[in-house]
């Protein structure tokens, strides 16, 4: 529960610490429940340093790792925060809880630019990384 609680504060904190001191809402962050990725959309994540991806949707989430790379599948929930979603369920035993947030990500390894930014806190480890949709994919440069 204290982790449900941790990533319903995450996005204001984001919130704060995105702020221009003008009093504007950067773009892209909403004001109430966040509605940027449908109820049947399948959410793919993925994270360096380590490595780490993924997909969530139906119920259901994949997390592989460069140990384990076909993944583990489990059961998660999804909620949407105000300026977010989040994903939660256990892994292996472990907590699992996945903030997406909108904003501009680099995977910092490819020349991708993806839509959303992902948060993970993984068996008390947190990781960062990035996200996107079937319908909000990712960017990839037009080859020469």
């Amino acid at each position: 529960m204290t982790t449900r609680i941790l990533f319903a504060a995450l996005p204001a904190l984001l919130l704060a610490a995105c702020n221009t001191g003008s009093g504007d809402v950067p773009e892209g962050l909403a004001t109430g429940t966040f509605a940027g990725i449908g109820a049947g959309e399948v959410v793919h994540y993925i994270g360096t340093e380590p490595f780490w991806n993924g997909a969530a949707g139906g119920g259901l989430a994949l997390y592989a790792t460069p140990e384990n790379p076909d993944g583990s599948e489990f059961a998660v929930e999804r909620f949407a925060g105000n300026n977010g979603l989040g994903i939660s369920g256990r892994l292996e035993g472990a907590a699992f809880d996945l903030m997406i947030t909108p904003g501009e990500c680099s995977d910092g390894m490819s020349d991708r630019t993806y839509p959303y930014t992902a948060t993970l806190l993984v068996g008390g480890e947190q990781r960062q990384g990035c996200a996107w949709t079937d319908s909000q994919p990712y960017d990839e440069p037009e080859l020469p």
